[in-house]
């Protein structure tokens, strides 16, 4: 036996398992798996079966020879050559023979083997044996007929189970396998692509030149390249496989696959590998280098553009190459058809901004890899000639010749009448700002006297004037890009410790409409907001100040009124906000109370709470508030009346806030017998928004914020939802018209699922109806629309084939409480239109106000542009694109 033999080899007779799987490959260049796998099974199984042979340690890690085992002949193993070992006769020792089998079996879970009594005791002792059972054969020994056969006397119900599990086993473990094994490879086909400018590019299209093959990484180079041969039918002649990779320039060939009987994992092929099939050679005519020595570059190349005369003038040329990275740099010389140059290359300062190095002339035959160079970097092209005719200033950083913009726009905002209404000062960014605003008095035929109360204001693109800029700056200090547009204004710059603020009044802001004030940047924010208020011209001393958050809404309150504006580290140009009331107590929170009345989307009222009060039902007690982008004149889904602010602790629970909530005057008409009775929301968007469920929820934990508003629904009966309840309003659709009856709350456990199909049960249980009789959908009151929901649109993952689940919490339909369900019964009615006449009239006022905003917006990009059409200023060179990162601080 060829096991056996490798066995009795070893000095002691003993081999780790993998090292034992090594040595018969080296033995019989074949390993286990390929030729003994499908007739034995796996290795350690085929040593646990032949037990009176092999012995595996308690670990299975190492085997050894039975010390009663005996050779088989040569000869007889010459005649069986495909077998490992001769399994057990007719004439096998029996079972009570302790000296060839033992008595004892170790039943570990699924897992069985011989154990001798001598090991038992060692086997379970310690910690890892937490009880031992002992079991008897009722018979020690098993009939003949019984020998061979598993399956003796066991009931047919059972051998039915398990071959049922089996089965299921077998098929788990072929998708399990199927799942862990297979890769995606992308065949990129040699006859489909053409070699252009130093890279390999897809003839036609990349789809057409691409192909995905699954494959399994199990198997070996040579069954890839004889699937790849059956799937390209015309295919004639060698075939190579070869590694490549998409570079800036295209596709570049790396290395060649060899070794058809590797396979694909010890070759170390990843998922998604680019696999390019050719002939080895060319590729359409043209012979290609491989390897990462000749990988192509793709440079920016900058040269002086050749007037028509052939002389060179000074304007710059940009344009692309692709060189070998083996490549000498002397080669851009040819490429662009120049006799001789310098070569610069484009280095970054630890500033951040861009200088340029001259090589060497006896660098120029080195290459461009050892010249670090690699995708995307620049390179200048000077003329040798030694002329001080540079592109270069001395500094050696970009400058882009005579047409480059260095002037700034100055613009008369001083309602001061002047010959010009605007003129352009020639600057630099290290010109002062004192002496550009001088420049610019003098140029418009100004008063001198503004030379002492004037002051320069950056205008951005929508005409806005923003904090004016110190005379003691430059440019560069002020960020101000050659180019920009500055405002001449009455008033002197803030100094270093004065802050120039922004402030409006009310928390509906609209851009344009702040006032502007300067402080000291010591002031209090009590004493700050008193100067506001006078310069405001209003009364009262009922009035605290927000900021102005990135939303452009009234964000975070100033709450320490003798805090300094720097300790708060406020700059110049933040907006604050001036808002009546004051602040609750620190601790405490201050809600304002909204009384929430819902409405089906057909516009009717709800006539539930008209059951429980007849004031709520007359239209002119209610103020119908409109969603943001809705219409005011069309109706949205509920009305919200305001009530009253609240101020409770921050430990107080939901039932407090409604227990107080319901002592408010505002409160008295309508009749609601207990706390119990109302269900809370938040208002959000004019419209409510977060569910508040558990009454003995502490409000911090809620996590409403300072600038939560509640709205209060009435309720018929009392309600307990639980964590994963979902509040639904369902509405059955009345056939032959477009309006729907009067919405009912569904409350439907998500618990085991949330799917579509979950829902359409649910809801055909709720109306007493078949489930494949009705039709659901979703509406979406901000847009007017109905998006139906379907169980069949479950999505297929690509690599495993699974069918995914859809979660309707998810997108499109991101379901969440209070949400309007629609239902059509198609017993009566089976078109497939859920909407109604109120979503026709939003839909067209939403359309109407669109093109109106969209008819402002080209209005006020018209009248922008012909802010300096009077001067005639040349095209400013567009800059390189960069990345843009956006800090956001937190604002509420």
């Amino acid at each position: 036996m060829v096991l056996h033999a490798i066995l009795s080899e070893e000095e002691s007779n003993l081999l780790p398992v993998d090292q034992l799987g090594q040595k018969l490959l080296k033995k019989i260049g074949l390993s286990w798996n390929k030729k003994y796998r499908k007739q034995y099974g796996p290795l350690r199984k085929f040593l646990q079966l032949h037990s009176q042979i092999f012995l595996l340690s308690s670990d299975e890690s190492t085997v050894s020879l039975s010390k009663n085992c005996s050779l088989q002949p040569k000869s007889d193993f010459q005649r069986n050559a495909h077998r490992i070992c001769k399994p057990p006769t007719s004439e096998s020792p029996r079972l009570n023979d302790s000296t060839s089998c033992p008595h004892w079996f170790d039943i570990n879970d699924s897992k069985v083997q011989p154990i001798k009594e001598k090991d038992i005791e060692q086997q379970f002792q310690g910690k890892e044996s937490a009880y031992m059972l002992f079991y008897r054969k009722s018979l020690l020994q098993r009939p003949p007929e019984a020998r061979a056969n598993p399956r003796y006397k066991v009931p047919c119900h059972l051998l039915s189970e398990m071959d049922a599990a089996n089965i299921e086993l077998q098929t788990e473990r072929a998708e399990c396998d199927s799942a862990n094994n297979n890769f995606e490879l992308h065949l990129h086909l040699g006859p489909h692509y053409h070699f252009l400018n130093g890279a390999l590019h897809p003839v036609v299209s990349q789809t057409e030149s691409v192909w995905d093959l699954t494959f399994d990484k199990r198997k070996t180079l040579g069954d890839l390249r004889q699937s790849i041969f059956q799937l390209l039918e015309f295919w004639e002649g060698d075939m190579v496989l070869s590694v490549a990779k998409l570079v800036p320039a295209g596709l570049h060939i790396y290395q060649k696959l060899d070794g058809d009987e590797l396979t694909l994992c010890e070759m170390e092929i990843a998922d998604g590998e680019d696999i390019f099939v050719w002939n080895g050679v060319e590729v359409g005519g043209v012979q290609i280098q491989t390897g990462i020595g000749c990988e192509p570059l793709l440079l920016n190349i900058l040269h002086r553009a050749a007037s028509s005369e052939g002389e060179r003038c000074q304007q710059l040329i940009e344009s692309a190459h692709v060189f070998p990275s083996n490549a000498e740099m002397g080669t851009i010389f040819t490429a662009l058809s120049i006799p001789v140059g310098v070569i610069l290359i484009s280095s970054a300062e630890s500033t951040g901004e861009e200088s340029w190095t001259a090589v060497p002339r006896e660098d120029v035959k080195k290459t461009f890899r050892e010249q670090g160079l690699s995708n995307g970097s620049s390179v200048l092209i000077q003329d040798s000639n030694g002329d001080d005719y540079s592109v270069l200033t001395k500094q050696g950083r970009w400058s882009t010749g005579s047409n480059a913009t260095n002037w700034v726009q100055v613009k008369n905002v001083c309602q001061l009448e002047s010959e010009e209404k605007q003129v352009r000062i020639a600057a630099t960014s290290n010109t002062v700002v004192f002496d550009i605003r001088i420049k610019a008095i003098k140029e418009l035929k100004l008063m001198k006297e503004l030379a002492e109360n004037s002051c320069l204001r950056p205008i951005d693109r929508n005409g806005k004037l923003l904090p004016p800029v110190p005379d003691s700056y430059t440019l560069k200090e002020a960020e101000l890009k050659m180019g920009s547009s500055l405002g001449l204004c009455v008033g002197k710059a803030p100094t270093s410790t004065q802050l120039f603020l922004f402030f409006t009044v009310g928390s509906d802001v609209q851009p344009g409409t702040e006032m502007e004030v300067i402080v000291e940047e010591t002031v209090s924010v009590r004493d700050c907001l008193k100067i506001m208020l006078q310069q405001a011209g209003l009364p009262g001393d009922t009035w605290h100040l927000r900021k102005m958050n990135w939303c452009y809404e009234a964000g975070e309150a100033l709450r320490e009124g003798d805090a300094t504006l720097k300790e708060l580290m406020l700059c110049s140009g933040d907006t604050l906000v001036l808002m009546e009331g004051t602040l609750p107590p620190p601790g405490f929170l201050k809600v304002p109370i909204w009384w929430y009345q819902p409405r089906d989307p057909a516009g009717r009222r709800e006539s539930q709470q008209g059951r429980v009060n007849s004031a709520a039902s007359q239209d002119g007690a209610w103020g119908a508030t409109s969603s943001q982008g809705v219409p005011s004149n069309v109706r949205t889904e509920g009305t919200l009346r305001y009530l009253g602010d609240v101020e409770i602790l921050e430990d107080a629970t939901l039932v407090d806030l409604k227990c107080q909530a319901i002592t408010l005057p505002s409160f008295s008409e309508f009749a609601v017998p207990s706390p119990a009775f109302l269900r809370a929301w938040t208002v959000e968007s004019k419209r409510p928004g977060r569910l508040l469920r558990s009454d003995q929820q502490q409000l911090k934990e809620c996590k409403l914020g300072r600038r939560t508003e509640i709205c209060l629904e009435p309720l018929q009966k009392k309600e307990n939802l639980g964590p994963q309840d979902l509040l639904l309003r369902t509405q059955m659709r009345l056939p032959g018209e477009r309006s729907y009856s009067l919405p009912e709350d569904m409350v439907w456990d998500t618990v085991r699922s949330c799917t579509a199909a979950s829902l359409r049960q649910k809801v055909a249980d709720f109306y007493s109806l078949p489930v494949e009789k009705i039709e659901i959908a979703k509406y979406f009151p901000e847009k007017f629309e109905w998006i139906p929901i379907s169980s069949w649109n479950q999505q297929i993952a690509k690599r495993k084939k699974k069918k995914k689940q859809d979660n309707l919490q998810g997108a499109p339909y991101y379901l969440k409480d209070g949400d309007t369900i629609g239902v059509k019964n198609l017993l009566v009615e089976d078109d497939d239109d859920f909407s109604t006449i109120r979503d026709d009239i939003g839909k067209e006022k939403q359309r109407q106000l669109a093109l109106g905003k969209k008819k402002s917006q080209e209005a006020l990009h018209v009248q922008s542009s012909d802010v300096f059409s009077s001067v005639e200023t040349s095209a400013r060179p567009r800059g390189p694109e960069a990345s843009l990162s956006i800090h956001v601080g937190t604002f509420r």
